[in-house]
Parts: C-alpha cells; structure tokens; sequence
C-alpha cells in the first residue's frame, strides 16, 4: 500500500508540473515551456530569437536567469563564481540521477576528471582513428548490403548509434556490447536530463539503471581480477585512492553514456543539415578528407547535440547589470548562442566553408569543457568524410523523426538512401 501511495503521489506530482508547463507555453507563451513542448522540438532556434530580441539576460517564471547571448555564456560557463550544485547544498536529492563529475563542483569535479583524462588526451586519438576507420567502414558496407535493392537505410541505426557504442565500449572494455541495448540506454537517460515525464519514464531510466549497475559490478569484479588496457581497468586500480567505491558506477556510466550520446546526435544532425543544404553536400563530396572536419565545426555551430546547460552562482555577483543572487541560476542557451549575430555573421545559414570568428560553445567552456570532445569530432569526421566517398547520391527517403527531448537535440530516425546504389541496382 505505501509503494502505491508514493506511486499516485509522484504521478499527481509529475501531472501538476506538466499542466502548469502546458499552462504558461500555450497561454502565458512563456519561451522556456515553449522550449520544452513540441514547438521547441520542432525549432528551438525560432523561440531563441523571439528571446533574443527581448534582450540579453531575461528573467524565468522560476526566479532564475536565461541567457542567448554568446559573450554572456561564454562568460558564466567560464566564471568560478558559478558552479554546477549550489555551495550550500552540493549534495543530489533522491530524485536527481548521479551524473558524476559532469554534476560536481571543485575539487571532487577535478579529482573524478583528472582519473578520466588520459584515456581523452589529444595523444591517444592518432591509435583510436584506425579503429574508427574500420568500424565505420563494416557499418557502410552493413548498410549497402540491407539496402541492396533500394539502396535504402535508417542513418542513425545504422551508422550513427552503433559507431560511438562500439568506440566508446572498446574503451572501456565492455565484452559483447549489446548496441541495441546500449542505444536505448543512451536515450532513456538522455531523456531524463529534461526531468522525468510520467511513471513509464520514471521505470525506464529505473530499468536502466540496474541493468547498467549489473553489468558494471560485474565487469569492476572481472577487471580486479584480470586488469586490461581499457579505463574501467584504470578506474578500478585507483578505488579507494582517487575514486570512492560509490563513485565507480556513475563515473562509468557517465562516461560510456556521454561517449555515445553527443556524437549520436552529432552525425544525425549533421547529415540533416547537409541533405538540407545539397551544395553543401555536393562541397563535402567534392572534397571530403578537406571538408569533413569543417562541416563537423558548422555543425556543431549551426545546430548542436547539447542546446543549453546552467550554472547556480556560488555568491552574489552582478552579470550584464543585473544582479544575480547566491543560489540562483543562470540557463544558458548554447543553441542559441551559437547563433548569436553579434558573434557570426549570417548566423542562420549553414556554411561549411564558414570563416571561423568566434569559438562555438557545443561542448560547453570552461573547467566542464566536453572531456570526450577530440574522440566525438573525430568520430564524426570519419563517419562524413566516409559517406561523402562512399555514397555521393545520398538523400532523404522517408521522414525524419527527432526525439523527444529539448536539452539533447538531435533525430532518432533519419531514413536515406543512395541513389547510385539504386542505379547499379538496375
């Protein structure tokens, strides 16, 4: 009965918030409930610019801050005044989900990233490309052979999922990774960084959750047994040193879902954006070892994975005149950022061959700068250079599906096909 009445009470809860959200979107028009509906699905970036004109940093419904502006972003997520957890209250509630240290300020935050760092640095990415090479060039081939006849595929189940979670899995050393598995792991989780939505939710990130606690304690007891060269191997020889035995399991997961979750999304939305725009398509195919890595930065510009984070200021401070309370939030809004006028010209267009004047914030700045960043925009680099050699004809086949989320951006279905595929076919 008591299991039951926590249920009914955290569904009437859940079905308050949704109606007050509803509420103050559809009647109110506020923009940051817009942003969570479908229309800021749909495009975030239409929402972003009616905010924008209203100013640069505009008060929420919540008593808290949001900001669109590039410079004001780039300035808090760079600020040590704010923190990721409240100073007075740097402990998670029941209801939060352990992000690690992606969730923790200094020095935990340091101490948990140092530990991760190596298996990222710059001089580790010159080993990791041949396996990304070849791991991409399977999946294509996968894909030619399922789409013999009609030259027909799904982009993300095809190439963009099952790329990152084989990579990000090899590293780790999971055995037998499930990629299915993985995939909807990464959602469900994903998903949840917008705040659970109903009772099915709230048991699927619980059903996640345990299947990833098994398969960890599991893979921790094989490692203290048989250490390899992979970063659970690592991390487990430095229990009780570096790491705390509680902090394992969501350092891990933390690590193997964000290894696959941006670049997910960022293959997705980069191919969206190209078949959007065929001369950019016909400029990656004429050259794609040149303009692989540019289309890759446009992207990450023009629409990115990750559309905004907020930092809570850890003492009373003034941003762009206004003064900001301790223990109040600032929203920022890097999709819309990255799109700020007054830090790229034409900020609307998508341009691979795009001058470069002002640094893009798609893996945040500052002491949380995207650890995983060099591995993401390398992956990516390979998976669109490789299409662009490989399949030329590339176009839209179907309709795309996004998902169902407003913090990670990106299609959860985009069916292509190859037109050359089709004509040898004939």
């Amino acid at each position: 009965m008591g299991q039951l009445r926590q249920a009914a009470t955290f569904a009437t809860r859940l079905y308050r918030q949704r109606m007050e959200i509803l509420y103050a979107a559809y009647v109110d028009r506020d923009p940051m409930c817009l942003l969570a509906l479908k229309p800021g699905r749909d495009d975030p970036y239409a929402i972003y610019e009616r905010m924008r004109r209203q100013g640069t940093l505009l008060p929420t419904r919540l008593g808290n801050w949001v900001t669109t502006s590039h410079q004001l972003c780039q300035q808090v997520l760079r600020d040590r005044r704010f923190g990721v957890r409240p100073a007075d209250d740097p402990t998670r509630t029941a209801d939060d989900f352990d992000l690690s240290f992606l969730d923790m300020n200094p020095p935990d935050h340091t101490r948990l990233r140092r530990l991760a760092q190596p298996a990222f640095s710059p001089k580790h990415m010159a080993g990791y490309r041949p396996r990304i090479e070849r791991t991409v060039a399977d999946l294509l081939d996968r894909a030619a052979t399922t789409g013999v006849s009609t030259g027909r595929f799904d982009l993300v189940s095809g190439l963009a999922a099952p790329l990152p979670i084989a990579v990000i899995t090899d590293l780790l050393g999971v055995p037998d990774a499930d990629a299915d598995a993985f995939a909807r792991y990464g959602m469900v989780i994903g998903s949840a960084l917008d705040g659970v939505r109903s009772l099915s939710h709230a048991k699927r990130l619980q059903a996640a959750d345990a299947e990833l606690a098994a398969l960890f304690g599991n893979l921790f007891a094989l490692r203290r047994r048989e250490p390899a060269d992979d970063i659970v191997s690592r991390v487990v020889a430095a229990e009780g040193d570096q790491v705390r035995p509680d902090e394992l399991l969501p350092l891990c997961v933390l690590l193997l879902v964000a290894g696959f979750e941006t670049t997910v999304n960022l293959i997705g939305n980069a191919v969206n954006a190209l078949l959007d725009h065929p001369e950019q398509w016909d400029a990656l195919c004429a050259d794609p070892a040149g303009m692989a890595p540019k289309a890759v930065e446009e992207t990450l510009r023009y629409d990115p994975p990750v559309q905004r984070t907020m930092r809570v200021a850890l003492e009373p401070l003034e941003l762009d005149g206004r003064p900001v309370r301790k223990g109040q939030f600032v929203v920022t809004l890097i999709g819309a950022a990255n799109r700020d006028p007054d830090a790229y010209p034409d900020p609307a267009r998508f341009d691979i061959g795009r001058e470069q004047t002002a640094d893009h914030l798609a893996f945040s700045s500052g002491i949380h700068y995207c650890l995983g960043q060099p591995l993401a925009t390398l992956e990516a680099t390979v998976a669109l250079a490789s299409l662009a050699e490989r399949m030329p004809g590339l176009h839209r086949a179907g309709p795309t599906r996004r998902r169902n989320a407003s913090t990670i951006r990106g299609p959860i279905h985009l069916p292509v096909a190859n037109r050359l595929a089709v004509a040898r076919a004939a």
